[in-house]
């Protein structure tokens, strides 16, 4: 066993004598040890049902030969960081979680992980921690959230953002606005529509790393706990037959996950995540490696915010298992990849059965031909952009307006609230990329002010900061390079012209080579709004660009 390092022979005694202080039995300091990574806390309500989570993993461990050792993973919730710099801390945590992960794993020696993240960052951090460890590990996540309903509608968190615009436009009186605060989220889990929580714990089943169910079942079911004692299982297994993360986790797997979240239309942030999670086990690729994929699978799922259905429907219909069978008809699925349950994904998907055709469309009536997500590239984005393409009106897939630049999210809030924009814009907010931002802050709030302004369909927005699962319309967001080392949306200017075609995957703006090249010659960098602190260093230390924001730390192999 690992542990053994940690714990076996007379040199180790002073290692037992600890394990004593802890409590632990002679019995229990035989047995394999299992860290059991643990996203709970009080302020995500993704994650203040893990404890329950934990425990029922504790309970499958126990029953199944093993010692189960519970550790804490920090978590930060998207929703409540939104809108002010909190924002600016989302994603740079998921690398502070993977990073205290490893620490935690290899300091003590474990023998084998289960994982139970939830909410947006936990989820790839996590996922990267088990590539980069390598111990047998299995993830089980919280579950979503129940939809709410307001009126007689479902509802989800976006709703509520667009609420709020609605109201400051005059389109929604304060009673309904309080109707919403009170009935959009009305149980713990991760929000209920396809954001990027619910996007990764989906794509996790299909990277094989999680048991079928673990993105759908919703937490208040009591499924939920049993899945989570099943993982308890299922990672004994592993640490017996010496299954590891790597022998799951490869690139077949991940074009997989990049097929899955195709045929899904998950969030964008999935393009920073993937390729973070794959870069892990030695597979780099750009983003633009997404078009290929998504032009030949099909659009089966259309999930809040882009359609009227919600993760809990998703589950009834089969999840993502159903959606895999589905695609394996036309040949898109790598099926001798490994699942954490023994099986390859064929074996694992055989007896899928889609029971909703309208929630998962079968492949021969698909929402569209073509994938969820897109990489636009062109002279505003040499290295590419993303636009989550499912959630477009048909009417803004190509779209030509003025620009209107602000260099910042709030200074672009400000104008669309204030009624400074108008049908035909392009909304360009730069300087909110990993290295400007710092931090690449998520677009919801502008793009949920669009929408409540009752401008979704004739308004794009254009950033180098990021969206999510919750972002719809036009909004094309992941620019790279990004305005603060210099890429081309530092240089647009008020009143360019903007192209957008999201079928040819193009964005450009009117602008020659040679009036680009001379503002180039004429820019100059920004001070960064964060000089002291972990930000700072992240900023420092992060590639600018599409791979994920991964970081570049000397000496890691």
């Amino acid at each position: 066993m690992i542990s053994d390092n940690m714990k076996a022979g007379k040199q180790q005694a002073p290692a037992r004598s600890l394990l004593n202080a802890l409590g632990f039995t002679p019995e229990e300091i035989r047995k394999p040890l299992i860290g059991i990574v643990s996203g709970y806390n009080e302020i995500v309500p993704g994650h203040i049902d893990l404890d329950k989570i934990s425990d029922a993993v504790k309970l499958g461990v126990a029953e199944a030969g093993g010692t189960p050792v519970v550790f804490p993973a920090i978590a930060v919730c998207d929703g409540l960081a939104m809108g002010h710099i909190g924002m600016k801390y989302s994603l740079v945590s998921r690398d502070l979680i993977a990073d205290s992960t490893e620490a935690m794993a290899i300091a003590h020696q474990f023998d084998g992980l289960v994982m139970i993240p939830n909410c947006d960052k936990t989820v790839p951090g996590m996922l990267m921690a088990a590539a980069r460890i390598n111990i047998p590990t299995v993830v089980v996540s919280g579950g979503p959230m129940l939809a709410g309903h307001v009126r007689g509608e479902k509802t989800s968190l976006s709703s509520m953002f667009e609420a709020v615009g609605a109201n400051a436009a005059g389109k929604m009186d304060d009673e309904t606005l309080d109707c919403f605060e009170n009935g959009a989220c009305p149980t713990c889990g991760s929000c209920s529509g396809m954001y990027t929580a619910n996007s990764m714990n989906c794509l996790t089943e299909a990277l094989g790393m999680g048991l079928r169910g673990n993105g759908t079942i919703p937490a208040v079911y009591s499924e939920r706990r049993k899945l989570a004692k099943r993982a308890g299982y299922t990672v004994m297994d592993l640490v017996r037959k010496d299954v590891r993360p790597r022998d799951i986790m490869t690139r077949d797997s991940i074009l997989n996950a990049l097929t899955v979240d195709m045929a899904l239309g998950c969030s964008t942030n999935s393009m920073l995540h993937l390729p973070a999670i794959a870069h892990e086990i030695g597979f780099d690729f750009d983003i633009a490696f997404a078009n290929p994929i998504s032009e030949q699978t099909p659009n089966l799922c259309h999930l809040a915010p882009a359609g009227h259905h919600y993760i809990e429907e998703l589950n009834e219909a089969g999840g993502v298992y159903a959606v895999m069978h589905e695609l394996a008809k036309k040949g898109l699925i790598h099926e001798d990849c490994l699942t954490v349950s023994g099986k390859t994904i064929g074996q694992a998907i055989a007896g899928a059965v889609n029971l909703n055709p309208e929630v998962i469309r079968p492949v021969e009536n698909p929402y569209s031909e073509k994938g969820g997500l897109a990489v636009l590239t062109g002279n505003m984005a040499p290295d590419g952009s993303v636009v989550k393409r499912s959630a477009v009106a048909p009417q803004m897939m190509r779209h030509e307006g003025p620009a209107r630049v602000f260099d910042c999210e709030e200074d672009a809030i400000k104008a669309i609230k204030g009624g400074k924009i108008v049908s035909g814009d392009v909304v360009v907010i730069r300087y909110e990329g990993p290295k400007g931002g710092p931090g690449m802050r998520e677009m919801l709030n502008p793009t949920s002010a669009i929408a409540g302004m009752g401008l979704g369909e004739s308004v794009a927005l254009i950033t180098d900061g990021r969206f999510s699962g919750a972002s719809r319309g036009a909004s094309i967001g992941h620019v790279s390079p990004e305005a603060a080392v210099g890429g081309p949306i530092a240089l647009i200017e008020e009143g360019d012209i903007i192209e957008i075609d999201i079928p040819a995957m193009r964005l450009n703006v009117r602008v020659s080579e040679q009036e680009m090249a001379d503002r180039k010659a004429n820019w100059k960098p920004r001070k960064p709004s964060v000089t002291t602190g972990y930000l700072a260093r992240y900023a420092a230390m992060v590639t600018s660009g599409n791979r994920g924001a991964v970081l570049e730390i000397p000496g890691r192999e």
